[in-house]
């Protein structure tokens, strides 16, 4: 069965999220499995996935019923809601682009990319991030993401996909990060 490309429109989906995601954060890889398919860093809860969900819904894969990738959107109003998000967008606030900061810019933040395992490789991650650009991109120029330099399947789809560095840096725990962005108007 091919899969569909949709948004969130029901709780039961929220929660296969929650179920894929929690396969593939750190904690739940080994690190061999983590360097070669990538994973995860941030744990949501179903309240606040919930709340992320409105007013723009999450992007989803769905093979049948079953969700096998999605795309979280994450406006920055949402900024307080996550704690270990919170110096990122500090960092967001003082950068520019194009000549204008980036918080005076219309964007939002991918909150979280992940495709199931069986369904990588396939243009899933391609076709979630079209499909988002399509459904936002009349209300915002630009979308910005985190992803971990340890991270470097993630990091070599979003460059693939015309994502740009807008900055690298290391948090003060010792892990590297690369802030990047995709400008809808390119």
């Amino acid at each position: 069965m091919p899969v569909t490309i949709t948004t969130v429109a029901s709780d039961k989906y929220l929660y296969q999220i929650l179920d894929l995601q929690k396969i593939n954060l750190p904690r739940n890889l080994s690190k061999e499995e983590s360097k070669k398919e990538g994973f995860v860093t941030v744990d949501h809860d179903f309240d606040t996935l919930k709340k992320m969900n409105t007013p723009y819904p999450h992007t989803i894969a769905l093979d049948g019923n079953n969700v096998v990738g999605y795309a979280l959107v994450m406006l920055p109003s949402m900024r307080d809601e996550i704690e270990i998000l919170k110096p990122m967008f500090e960092k967001i606030d003082k950068l520019s682009y194009k000549s204008k900061l980036l918080s005076n810019s219309k964007y939002f933040m991918m909150g979280q990319v992940c495709i199931a395992k069986g369904y990588r490789g396939k243009g899933v991650f391609y076709k979630m991030y079209d499909h988002l650009k399509e459904t936002t991109g009349h209300d915002f120029d630009l979308m910005i993401t985190e992803v971990s330099e340890l991270n470097t399947r993630s990091l070599k789809a979003h460059k693939n996909h015309g994502f740009q560095n807008i900055l690298s840096y290391v948090a003060p725990d010792g892990h590297p990060w690369e802030i990047l962005l995709w400008d809808f108007l390119q």
